[in-house]
């Protein structure tokens, strides 16, 4: 049979933007050349591939099945062509980075005057976390997700970074703020306020709800945020607590003047980490960027709890 491999491209793209005029845009040709490919593939195949619904097209379950060996094929086309060696001196490439506002502080922020250093030509757009993360890091839409949450190694490669702890942020007047910063809230005491929660990403996980289990239904919350940065407006001189993890709580304590005791022994602690899909895994540019995201500040146990005191 004789057949153009070219089309193969074309039908990657059309499946992963599921659109005849992004593909067209993408790839630089007419609309009416990719409506002609679209239609060859389907007589190929024979599948609609693509079938247009209220909501637009939509794939076929013929066409999911594809979408994985064909971002694979493209992917080892590009690496065979691809040249030798790399250095980000010469890199011109923006990164598409899915992360919460603590990842950008903690992991990012850090490494940013680094990264820029080596590769000025480089930029990074940060995207919000979303329910359906992997899914889109597999499209191709996000190159690296910085996490906290748990994933399935199965659908990503990661890479761990550090591991945190948990601190309580309260207001100075608070009852709690008398004794030592080091000295954890017991769990009557912590119970005993309001709180305002701190929820990531649009599936509005909260870890300190999931900690506590059924005593999560004593819990009083006057508030929940995305950005953690809005939480000193709010907390002002009321009785509410707010828990954050050590990196960002320590920030704030000394910008605004709060005070911090440390997190009740429950709450435990999380492995922060970088994850990216297997298409990109021998990608250089993304194995470099890791590389230096990896490069974290140490933030041993107590160390915000001493700078707290």
């Amino acid at each position: 049979m004789h057949f153009d491999l070219n089309m193969l491209a074309v039908l990657a793209h059309l499946l992963r933007t599921q659109s005849v005029t992004m593909t067209a845009d993408r790839l630089g040709v007419s609309q009416p050349s990719v409506s002609r490919a679209l239609a060859r593939l389907r007589e190929l195949f024979n599948d609609p591939l693509l079938v247009r619904t209220a909501r637009g097209m939509e794939p076929t379950r013929r066409a999911e099945q594809l979408l994985e060996p064909l971002q694979q094929w493209l992917a080892s086309g590009n690496a065979l062509l691809s040249q030798p060696g790399f250095d980000p001196a010469k890199l011109t490439r923006r990164f598409r980075v899915a992360s919460t506002d603590f990842g950008v502080s903690a992991v990012l922020g850090p490494a940013l005057p680094a990264i820029h250093q080596q590769a000025p030509g480089a930029a990074i757009d940060i995207q919000p976390l979303s329910a359906d993360i992997l899914t889109r890091l597999a499209a191709g839409e996000v190159d690296l997700v910085i996490s906290g949450l748990d994933s399935d190694p199965s659908l990503a490669h990661e890479r761990y970074l550090f591991t945190e702890g948990f601190s309580c942020v309260l207001s100075p007047q608070h009852p709690l703020a008398n004794k030592p910063a080091d000295i954890p809230l017991t769990t009557e005491e912590f119970l005993a306020f309001p709180h305002i929660s701190m929820v990531v990403s649009d599936i509005e996980f909260d870890r300190i709800n999931m900690r506590l289990g059924k005593a999560a239904e004593r819990r009083r919350i006057l508030a929940r945020l995305p950005y953690f940065h809005t939480a000193p407006h709010i907390i002002g001189a009321s009785d509410a607590i707010m828990t954050l993890p050590d990196r960002s709580a320590l920030p704030l304590v000394q910008s605004h003047g709060l005070r911090c005791r440390k997190a009740p022994d429950f709450i435990g602690t999380f492995d922060y980490k970088l994850l990216w899909h297997e298409r990109a895994h021998r990608d250089p540019a993304i194995n470099w960027l890791c590389d230096m995201m990896s490069v974290t500040e140490e933030f041993g146990p107590g160390t915000v709890h001493a700078l707290c005191a």
